[in-house]
């Protein structure tokens, strides 16, 4: 693991210094699964994947990079409190669950599932010709047995081009998924050269996992599938190196 730690003084009337921390994890250090018809890349510790050293951040507890072969998927599996996002990058979906909900989400789609009290539910790659790329992420919700829920929406590249789009809130306003946790998740397409950035907040912490491209935060590069904790940090500052799809958790301490 590459940490990455700067140290720098602030001046503020009451003269304290501030430390920033950075740690990098290359998309490489991540858990690997081959099944033949599933590749998977585990961010933490999952299935047959163990490493104590990444059991999850905050309140995130999975993410995976899951890339499905045509007309294969996950059978009917159960889960119960957690709340489940999908995200979409290439390809399509289908969803079934014992709520009665079936729907086919595609690239630039984005589905959650609160499991809640129980909910069972199976994903198959909806195309018979195309591989089905995602990213599948599990979140600890703040109390258990909720009553089990289901949401997709659409985000366009319009609203996430250059600029922060906001994806997942406890409200649900402003066009987003309702979740049960006190987090915040961000979405962004980052062209060629163009520089975006976000102001951190004193006790929250941030997580933010590189889809695809490359780009530099903070001076520091980083490529598709690599992440980067961060905490005690006033800005994140990012560039386009190649176009570039990121999510930026915020997150609970």
């Amino acid at each position: 693991m590459q940490t990455v730690r700067l140290y720098y003084a602030i001046h503020r009337s009451i003269n304290l210094n501030k430390y920033i921390m950075i740690t990098i994890r290359k998309s490489e250090q991540r858990g690997y699964a081959e099944h033949g018809w599933l590749e998977s890349f585990h961010s933490f510790s999952f299935a047959e994947y163990y490493d104590a050293a990444h059991m999850g951040y905050s309140v995130l507890r999975v993410i995976n990079e899951d890339k499905i072969a045509a007309g294969m998927g996950f059978g009917l599996h159960p889960h119960r409190d957690m709340e489940i996002i999908t995200y979409m990058l290439e390809g399509e979906l289908r969803h079934q669950d014992s709520m009665g909900n079936g729907a086919v989400i595609r690239a630039g789609d984005v589905q959650y599932m609160c499991a809640g009290t129980g909910v069972r539910h199976s994903e198959f790659n909806a195309s018979t010709s195309y591989t089905a790329h995602l990213l599948q992420i599990w979140i600890l919700p703040s109390e258990n047995n909720l009553p089990p829920s289901y949401e997709d929406k659409s985000i366009s590249l319009e609203s996430k081009l250059n600029q922060w789009r906001l994806i997942a809130s406890p409200n649900g306003g402003a066009d987003t998924l309702k979740v049960h946790q006190n987090m915040q998740l961000y979405a962004t397409v980052l062209q060629v050269g163009k520089s975006l950035t976000y102001a951190t907040q004193e006790n929250r912490c941030y997580y933010l996992q590189v889809a695809r491209g490359s780009l530099t935060l903070n001076g520091m590069i980083l490529s598709a599938g690599d992440a980067a904790q961060v905490s005690d940090e006033q800005l994140l500052d990012m560039s386009a190196v190649l176009e570039s799809e990121v999510l930026l958790f915020d997150l609970p301490v």
